[in-house]
């Protein structure tokens, strides 16, 4: 089944056209470079790059699809037409994220839908993350069998979840952030200590190869409470008055120490509540999702701790699946259109606040 999906939840305007879970040919149009000089995402600008690109990103996807699979269009047509005819159906993320992003999305895939009288599946972005450890590459690679259950990290910038799953499709949240996510906290902190945006990378490259990691000890929010929740404002006020009582030569000075030390705060704190959830249910075998999983530093935390409880840890197999993408979203509808799991054009909307836990549409 070859699937087309489509993702315009943020910052990225992405079209993948998979199979099963391989990703045949995938296209991406980042716009960090607009929302750069603005210190973070301003969703009018994001509308206006998706409308402006969608089209160019859904032909250079379909053209690299043709081209994977040997096939050439014809000289009249365009790549898109001709790849239509090996498109099973059409998969759009509808939330979470940016509402007036989404409704880009959405209403391209309603639109190509009607055109070429394909199916329509509706897909939340952050099951797409969870899936993004399952990705393999055109030629089927890596080949890692899928053995649940799961522990499922989603550490996005405006997520941070902890999510059972028993079987395909079948998720159980077990705890989220009750205020920011850490990707939001760690962006924060390189604002705070002057730098741009995004500020998560900014943060690595400080911390990288620093030896004494933690030398302010800040605190590690909700370390001693029984659930699996999660909370990083606290973390980032305590960050604000340190700065404060420092002056600017000196926040210059130990920049590499401050970014250590908040880095090591944020992935203490996430593998605390992993290594909860991994005793209270007795899954040792771990996925982690989302942007924030780029950070080499805590991938090593992780396999470590996956490795202290005899279990595995499996991370998106290629770079450009931590972020956004439409291929992640693609291998949801895969499995989604395995089990008849099609949505009808008036069921699929924006919803920007979308939950794991609420019911899928379709």
């Amino acid at each position: 089944m070859n699937i087309l999906a489509i993702d315009t939840s943020a910052d990225e305007t992405s079209i993948a056209i998979t199979e099963g879970r391989r990703i045949i040919s995938n296209g991406v149009y980042s716009q960090i470079l607009t929302h750069t000089q603005w210190g973070g995402i301003v969703p009018s600008l994001a509308k206006r790059a998706h409308q402006e690109r969608i089209d160019l990103v859904i032909e250079e996807a379909s053209k690299r699809f043709l081209k994977a699979k040997g096939e050439k269009k014809e000289r009249k047509t365009t790549y898109l037409n001709e790849a239509m005819k090996s498109i099973d159906c059409i998969a759009v993320t509808y939330g979470p994220g940016l509402a007036i992003a989404l409704e880009v999305g959405i209403q391209k895939a309603k639109d190509l839908a009607k055109k070429y009288k394909k199916k329509l599946i509706a897909v939340n972005h952050m099951e797409g993350h969870i899936y993004s450890c399952f990705a393999q590459n055109s030629k089927g690679k890596p080949d890692v069998p899928i053995k649940f259950p799961y522990l499922a990290l989603l550490i996005s910038g405006g997520h941070t979840e902890l999510i059972l799953l028993k079987d395909h499709l079948s998720y159980e949240v077990l705890g989220e952030t009750v205020d920011d996510a850490a990707g939001e906290a760690l962006d924060k902190a390189a604002k705070l200590l002057g730098f741009g945006y995004p500020g998560g990378p900014i943060i690595e490259r400080l911390a990288s190869g620093v030896k004494n990691k933690d030398i302010y000890k800040l605190p590690r929010p909700m370390k001693k409470s029984p659930d699996l929740n999660f909370s990083f404002s606290g973390l980032k006020t305590s960050f604000y008055y340190m700065l404060k009582k420092m002056s600017e030569k000196e926040i210059n000075k130990n920049a590499k120490f401050l970014a250590s030390a908040f880095q090591e705060a944020v992935f203490e704190s996430l593998l605390i509540k992993t290594e909860k959830a991994i005793n209270q249910t007795g899954v040792t075998n771990i996925l982690v999702g989302g942007g924030v999983v780029a950070n080499k530093h805590l991938r090593s935390y992780m396999r470590k701790l996956a490795k202290r409880h005899s279990g595995q840890v499996i991370f998106p197999p290629f770079p450009y699946l931590t972020g956004d993408n439409a291929g992640m979203i693609g291998i949801v509808a895969f499995y989604k259109a395995e089990l008849g799991s099609f949505s009808k054009e008036s069921q699929i909307d924006r919803t920007p606040r979308l939950r794991l836990s609420e019911k899928a549409v379709g």
